[in-house]
Order: C-alpha cells, then structure tokens, then sequence
C-alpha cells in the first residue's frame, strides 16, 4: 500500500533505491543537518541494512516519490511503541533543488496521516540539531511542539549542539487539519 500526500507518494524502499538512500547517508551537508554517527557507507553495508529491515514490524521506512521526478526522498516511522501508540518520525529529502517546494511539508502531513488515522498511533515524537532551522520551521508549519531540550547532546563538527525534542499528538493533528482544510486541496 502506497500512502498519498497531495502532491507526493510515500512507498516501501525497494533494492532499487539502496543507491539514492546510500548518496545521502554520505553527504556531508545532509548528514550535518541530523543527528547520529556520520560513518561512510559502503553499498555492501547499504545492502546489509536493507536486508535486516524487511521483516520488522516496528519500523516503516518509506521512499518520497514526486510524479515528476521520481523518488526524491527519506521518511520513516520507527521504535513504534504499540501499547502506548507512538513511534519516532525523520525526513530527509535528497536533492537541495527539491527543499523549499513543499515536498517535506507533503510528506510530513501524508506521515502523520497514515500515522494517526491508519495506524492509530497517538503521538509522534522527532529530534532536530538547534541548528536546522529549515527542519524547525517544517515541524512548526506542520504542527508539531518543541516539548524539551536536550543540552549538548549531539557532537557535530568538533563541537556539542543542543538537540530539540519535538513532538505531536493525534489531537493537534486534526485541529491542523480541521484548521487548514489540508486534504481538501
């Protein structure tokens, strides 16, 4: 099953698109933009993480697909926690020349709508380096709270940034959605 934004399609990550998601693990302006360990990785290692994901019921890593330009993107819902209806969400999108279109904020909306309306999941939670505004200002246009500072939590060019904790809930999902028509457009 394919979930739709309005403008991109969120699909299963295919062998196919090991290559596009290995660019960008190895990009060092995206990899600067998140958190994490920044290893190189090689396309044997690319093809290892791919095959020790498939049968996990806990993490959905999804490809952004524009109908013009293919698969552009990263996004994921993983450490879902069933009994108190969770998970973690992230975002990358690939190319620079796709940022700053709408696409993040299409497939951030079509995240949480399969995420509180298919999977019932009542909260997503997600982290950005203090430094990322172009991610602060996607989260806050999609609704999302900063709910927590994690004070020099992330090492990044030879130095501790701050990590923000950001947050949304079912509840301030549909009020975005009731207030902007959103899937109306």
């Amino acid at each position: 099953m394919n979930i739709k934004g309005n403008y991109v399609t969120l699909r299963a990550v295919e062998e196919e698109d090991l290559e596009l998601l290995r660019e960008m693990i190895n990009d060092p302006e995206i990899e600067k933009m998140v958190g994490g360990y920044s290893f190189p990785v090689s396309k044997v290692q690319q093809k290892g993480w791919f095959e020790s994901i498939s049968d996990n019921k806990n993490d959905i890593r999804l490809i952004i697909e524009t109908k013009e330009d293919g698969a552009i993107g990263f996004a994921n819902i993983v450490n879902i926690d069933w009994k108190n209806r969770s998970a973690f969400h992230g975002i990358k999108i690939a190319n620079k020349n796709f940022r700053r279109k709408g696409i993040g904020t299409d497939a951030v909306m079509a995240v949480m709508k399969y995420a509180f309306e298919e999977l019932h999941l009542n909260r997503l939670d997600s982290s950005i380096i203090d430094y990322n505004e172009p991610s602060k200002k996607l989260y806050c246009k999609c609704g999302w709270k900063v709910e927590g500072i994690r004070r020099e939590a992330i090492f990044k060019g030879n130095q501790y940034h701050d990590e923000l904790v950001v947050g949304i809930l079912k509840e301030e999902y549909e009020e975005l959605i009731r207030k902007n028509n959103y899937w109306k457009r």
